[in-house]
Formats: structure tokens, sequence, C-alpha cells
């Protein structure tokens, strides 16, 4: 069979391995957009948050001032 010697076989048993990978290669590549993706920079931060609480009467000042205490406290903490 001019020089058939069998190695198509091979192929055919390993592209499902291949298909099986690029998909998961993609799968993987999705997902790490979309959570790169997640973290919205037009969403209002803690401080914002917690400022917009205050105002709507949902705490009370000495509240607001220990969350914020704590706020800071984690702000160092990390950086």
């Amino acid at each position: 069979m001019l020089g058939w010697d069998g190695a198509g076989w091979s192929w055919m048993m390993l592209m499902p391995v291949v298909w099986i990978a690029l998909l998961a290669v993609l799968v993987w590549a999705m997902i790490v957009l979309i959570r790169s993706g997640a973290s919205d920079p037009s969403a209002p931060t803690a401080e914002q948050l917690l400022d917009r609480r205050l105002v709507n009467g949902e705490i009370d000042p000495e509240e607001y001032s220990a969350l914020r205490r704590r706020l800071r406290g984690q702000r160092r903490a990390k950086g």
C-alpha cells in the first residue's frame, strides 16, 4: 500500500485526546477572562457604600466611625 505502515491508526486514537485538551484550554481561558473582568472599576468602593448607608440612615454615626476605622485598618494590613 505504498509505504502504509499503519501509523494512521495511532493518530486516529490520539485525535480525541487532542480535541479534549484543546477544549479544556479554551474553557480555562474563558474562565480566566471572565474572572479578570469581574472587578468592575465603576463599582462603588467599600467607603462609598458605607457613606451611602450613613446618608440613607441605615447606620448611625457611631457605627459609621467604627466601620470606617475597620476599613482603614484592613487597608493598612493589605498595603
